[in-house]
């Protein structure tokens, strides 16, 4: 039958046409009033009411109402719009009770729920500021302990008594006559092959500079990079340019091999063979700058373009022999196609390199030098004979 609901303040009263089957939950009510039907009144659970129990109360139509929520895509607006139209439609909830009764009900609701949703939006703030504080005070912390151990490690002048001062004054001159005295007295000897004698004195002098973590390690080819028994590779700062011979009895074709470069990873060979290359690179390429082509039907070329321009490779892929970059000649590589910054700098590296070779101090050590001169130079007050400096 119909349904007839009405009310006003908090209570809300339907009338039915037809006897109630159960008892509501939540505080319904039910009383009978004869054959015609029975009075069904609800009454709201308090606003303050607090525990389990009112957050139950809270969220038990939460599944309704956020089926009706999706059913609305005009949003907050149109779903209370529904509401309401239910309200005004169904009951006789504006007009059921005294004048403003309906609005006050609304404006109390309306006060205590914002109220809760700035008090939560609060807690919230406090919650962000609060990591956001203690994220910062991290990261200072983490600051102050980096400029610590710097200072840690800076270098420290070393006061000496007069004893280890006259001893290390002492060593100095004897070490530096004797170097003067053989550079005098040492003959030079004419030699029947002048080439081959350059040739060797200049690699006995890479030996003997060769630290112990660079034995084993192979000699930069002509090209900066390594003859290995299957392929050929040289390099510049920019770039990786890769020769594979095929031994086969015919021309190959691109159909005959595979080259797939990735970002970190090469592999190459005859299609129905084991890959002659298959290993990570040694840094990362640009895959959509590098290329590959067949030549003379018989090697496969392969051309990387390095993402860091500012490091030599000391091998191809990780599983290849390293080379000693400290032989490499950058005079081999295309300086004039280098942009500014990068040709400074590797003319910085030429100019330290051969430094070193005629043991004479680099460019950032001459540059120390000149530093520590100049403040000798400005405090003739101070005496420094008795200061070691490291």
């Amino acid at each position: 039958g119909g349904v007839r609901v009405s009310g006003s303040g908090s209570v809300l009263t339907v009338r039915v046409s037809n006897q109630g089957r159960r008892v509501g939950r939540g505080g319904f009510r039910y009383g009978k009033e004869g054959e015609k039907g029975g009075k069904l009144r609800t009454k709201p659970a308090a606003m303050g009411a607090s525990g389990e129990d009112a957050a139950d109360s809270e969220e038990r139509f939460d599944g309704m109402l956020l089926a009706m929520a999706q059913q609305h895509q005009g949003g907050v607006r149109e779903l209370v719009n529904t509401f309401f139209s239910f309200l005004r439609r169904k009951t006789d909830f504006f007009v059921g009770g005294e004048d403003g009764a309906a609005e006050k009900l609304i404006t109390e609701a309306f006060r205590h729920h914002n109220k809760l949703a700035q008090k939560a939006q609060k807690e919230k703030a406090a919650r962000q500021e609060a990591e956001r504080r203690e994220k910062a005070e991290r990261a200072a912390a983490l600051t102050q302990e980096a400029q610590q151990s710097e200072k840690d490690v800076e270098p420290r002048i070393k006061e000496l008594t007069d004893e280890e001062a006259e001893r290390l004054q002492l060593e100095i001159d004897q070490k530096k006559e004797k170097k003067e005295n053989e550079s005098k007295d040492v003959p030079v000897e004419p030699s029947e092959h002048p080439m081959e004698s350059s040739e060797s004195t200049k690699q006995e002098t890479d030996e003997e500079e060769e630290d112990e973590k660079d034995k084993g390690k192979l000699k930069p080819n002509s090209g900066n990079g390594a003859d290995l028994p299957n392929y050929r590779w040289t390099q510049t700062l920019s770039e990786v340019d890769l020769a594979v011979p095929f031994k086969v009895n015919f021309r190959l074709k691109g159909k005959d091999v595979i080259v797939d470069i990735q970002r970190r990873h090469l592999k190459m060979g005859l299609k129905g063979h084991p890959p002659m290359i298959d290993g990570d690179l040694y840094n990362e390429v640009k895959v959509e700058e590098s290329s590959w082509l067949i030549e003379d039907g018989k090697i496969v070329t392969v051309h990387l373009e390095k993402i860091n321009k500012m490091e030599w490779w000391n091998k191809l892929v990780q599983t290849d022999p390293e080379i000693n970059t400290k032989k490499i000649n950058p005079e081999n590589s295309k300086l004039s196609d280098l942009d500014g910054e990068t040709r400074s700098m590797v003319e910085k590296m030429m100019y330290d390199q051969r430094q070193k070779s005629m043991g004479l101090p680099t460019s950032d050590e001459q540059k120390k030098q000149d530093i520590l001169k100049k403040f000798m130079e400005q405090h003739p007050e101070m005496d420094f004979s008795k200061a070691k400096f490291n």
